[in-house]
């Protein structure tokens, strides 16, 4: 008799761990099934080497903060992704509350953020979102300098090798931090583990398809020599990162009609040296080049992965058709559907800035990437650095009724009319906005349940459903306790 479980998460990633875990505390006694095509839990974009572990709050990301003809500065991007990074925040806290984080430094670190520009008119510019940002609750502490010597002492690295005659700006957050997202996924995934939980790894997710008695038939395949199998579920979740398009297209819901995916793949240096890796501890991030995606945002990260501390620089475009770094090299052609095609062809058309930078990084040389290191490490050695191909990430495309398709730059939930399957697509800020996310798929997915799970949603985030962008003191109380019990300053 084939299995039926209440939930099937598909993929073992930060998306499907962090609804799992909700789910489990929710309804304690639904059954739920994790299948993970890897050798292990989060082999994805959520392993913490095929991502920059930002913990995407907009305190230094540019991309978020768009400037206009006149000059101003448009925040409110920034303000929702650092709204939705708090209520992270927050669900973590609850966790280390409960004691399912025995210890939060297991995953994530206190990094500075820091924005780094040059140039008189990248220096008004950051001048201009500091004073758009500084008296925001979400942004306290925020630290605006043209200082050259003041930028040295926050960014060892930057400065020297730098003409003195440059103008040069930084702004700081001392309440950053690294997130290890890959050991976050892996506690969260062991959270609900237990005698109505089935986690499976080296089981691809072959098909998805609706029976007539409403429950979906899930074909998984075991990679170790195994045969195909089908379990039934009343909910299925795709959480497969770049492979959730395809997943989702052949499932069949109508929503994803008209939704495409362009992958983009992610080349980074990386630098060990003890003594080079003891100058730098920030975060320093960027202006992206013209016509460069949002996750392509160049910055010089310190990043700690299980104690040990390295440097992060990237990342640089690449391009395979592959959705998924162990992927197929048919992900791509597969994923063109004729309701697809229109929106393909109109953001090519449209977007020629962005195609244009995709063809330079490709072709892109050791030479021309280590000049865009030094951009930020002017000192930078050569030999010091290694290159490796981070995660890959597939840019979401729509349809749009007047521009025929438009680039989605975020993350877009797409779920059946009836609830019954969600999935999400894209790239930014992804990992880090994760528990946000999966609020929104319990919301549009689960509507009967909200009435009788609030008062349990209550604890563990607390500032589900209300706006801290806009209540200063709610965003006081929720920034100061989850610093202090997540150990951030």
């Amino acid at each position: 008799m084939t299995k039926v479980f209440d939930v099937v998460l598909v993929g073992g990633g930060i998306m499907s761990a962090t609804l799992g875990s909700l789910l489990r505390r929710l309804e304690p006694d639904w059954s739920i099934a994790l299948f993970e095509r890897g050798h292990r839990i989060a082999p994805e974009s959520t392993d913490p080497w095929n991502n920059a572990g930002t913990g995407h709050s907009a305190l230094c990301e540019l991309n978020y903060t768009p400037e206009a003809a006149d000059g101003s500065v448009a925040v409110s991007s920034a303000v929702k992704v650092n709204e939705e990074f708090q209520l992270s925040r927050e669900y973590w806290s609850a966790l280390v509350e409960d004691g399912t984080i025995p210890d939060p430094r297991a995953f994530l670190v206190p990094v500075p953020h820091i924005a780094f520009v040059w140039g008189a008119a990248n220096v008004a510019y950051l001048k201009a979102r500091h004073d758009a940002l500084k008296d925001h609750p979400l942004f306290p502490g925020s630290e605006f300098t043209d200082d050259p010597r003041v930028i040295h002492q926050w960014a060892p690295l930057v400065m020297p090798g730098r003409s003195k005659d440059e103008p040069v700006a930084a702004t700081r957050f001392l309440n950053g931090t690294d997130i290890n997202f890959g050991a976050l996924t892996t506690i969260l995934v062991d959270s609900f583990a237990g005698p109505k939980t089935d986690v499976r790894i080296n089981h691809p997710v072959q098909s998805i398809r609706r029976r007539k008695d409403g429950l979906w038939a899930v074909s998984v395949r075991n990679r170790i020599g195994g045969t195909p199998a089908t379990v039934l579920a009343k909910f299925v979740f795709v959480g497969a990162g770049g492979h959730a398009l395809n997943l989702l297209q052949r499932a069949g819901i109508p929503e994803i009609r008209g939704f495409a995916g362009f992958p983009v793949s992610g080349q980074f240096y990386r630098c060990d040296i003890p003594e080079v890796v003891a100058r730098h501890n920030a975060k320093v991030y960027g202006k992206a080049a013209v016509g460069a995606p949002p996750m392509s945002v160049p910055h010089l990260d310190t990043r700690v992965v299980d104690g040990q501390s390295s440097l992060l620089f990237g990342p640089y475009a690449g391009f395979t058709p592959k959705f998924l770094k162990a992927g197929s090299w048919w992900d791509l052609p597969r994923s063109i559907r004729p309701g697809n095609l229109i929106p393909m062809l109109a953001v090519a058309a449209t977007n020629f800035g962005l195609v244009k930078y995709l063809a330079t990084e490709i072709f892109a040389g050791r030479a021309k990437r280590l000049n865009a290191l030094r951009e930020y490490f002017p000192d930078a050695n050569p030999a010091d650095w290694y290159g490796y191909s981070a995660g890959q990430r597939v840019q979401v495309i729509a349809k749009d009724d007047t521009k025929g398709g438009v680039l989605k730059f975020g993350t877009e939930v797409v779920a059946h009319k009836d609830g019954s399957i969600a999935g999400l697509l894209g790239a930014s800020p992804g990992a880090s906005t994760s528990v946000a996310a999966m609020l929104d798929v319990l919301a549009r997915c689960f509507p009967a349940h909200q009435g009788a799970w609030a008062p349990k949603l209550a604890k563990l985030v607390p500032s589900y459903g209300k706006s801290l962008s806009t209540d200063a003191a709610a965003a006081r109380t929720s920034l100061k306790r989850t610093a202090a019990v997540l150990g951030i300053r």
